[in-house]
């Protein structure tokens, strides 16, 4: 983690005149930081650095992605309690935000496991801004797929480049501004439009907003059309943990969840 994001951070939270965090005796203290429920960890390379930067020491108990029980001791720090007390609510913010992507996830991911032992729980690119690398981490502790970090990393035509210039068009500008590493995700809200993003050359057909019945009958379309063997099958839009199992029967490759 930067430094810079690390002051920006502790600036934000202690402001230009905090008075609440010397009011103790900075004398040498020792603290611990535990879990009040159970949970899957994540948050803890950005957690030890920020102890790192105000000079404490903190033995780190688990890693990221492990399952821990409420009570569990997950740091041991030492150090000026000045700096523990300005540490404190930031590091629990980091901890508690990422954990609880981290938990949710792991549970999407043992759901669909169920179900299907090739699909893939994978994220989108709605999240906080700022900190996106560290909730995509988050989602990689719970067992996710971190999808794409950003623009650069595919493609990805949406329904508003369908809209203004149709699927052919969008797949055709794409392959000539693409790197031979990047590929080519198209969304479709259609049959039809899914067998033609797998004629002109996607490397993945995301089926977007569509019911678990109709993705049931568009992937076997789309499989019956002998596609290309690489073309991934991705399901998204409006699917979450209450109506999962459901998608985790339909046959596709990925999920995609906000």
């Amino acid at each position: 983690m930067f430094i810079g994001d690390i002051e920006r951070f502790l600036k934000e939270d202690l402001g230009y005149n905090d008075i609440s965090c010397h009011l103790v005796p900075d004398e040498e203290s020792d603290a611990i930081i535990f879990a009040k429920e159970d949970c899957v960890l994540a948050g803890i390379s950005i957690a030890s650095s920020i102890f790192a930067y105000l000079g404490i020491n903190a033995n780190a108990k688990f890693e990221d992605g492990s399952s821990i029980k409420k009570g569990n001791v997950i740091f041991d720090l030492n150090g000026s309690p000045v700096s523990i007390l300005q540490a404190e609510r930031l590091v629990l913010n980091f901890l508690g935000h990422l954990s609880g992507i981290a938990t949710v996830t792991r549970k999407c991911v043992n759901l669909v496991e169920k179900h299907s032992s090739v699909t893939r729980v994978a994220c989108t690119r709605k999240t906080t801004p700022g900190i996106r690398e560290h909730e995509k981490m988050a989602v990689i502790a719970g067992g996710g797929d971190s999808h794409r970090f950003n623009l650069s990393d595919s493609i990805m035509i949406k329904d508003n480049h369908v809209k203004m210039i149709g699927v052919e068009a969008a797949i055709a500008s794409a392959k000539k501004k693409a790197s031979f590493t990047q590929k080519i995700e198209v969304e479709v809200e259609s049959l039809e439009d899914a067998l033609l993003a797998a004629e002109n050359g996607a490397d993945i057909i995301m089926l977007d907003n569509m019911a678990p019945g109709t993705i049931i009958g568009t992937v076997s379309s789309l499989r019956n059309a002998s596609i290309s063997e690489h073309i991934l099958i991705e399901a998204s839009g409006g699917i979450n943990e209450n109506n999962l199992e459901d998608y985790a029967n339909t046959g596709v490759d990925v999920i995609s969840m906000g």
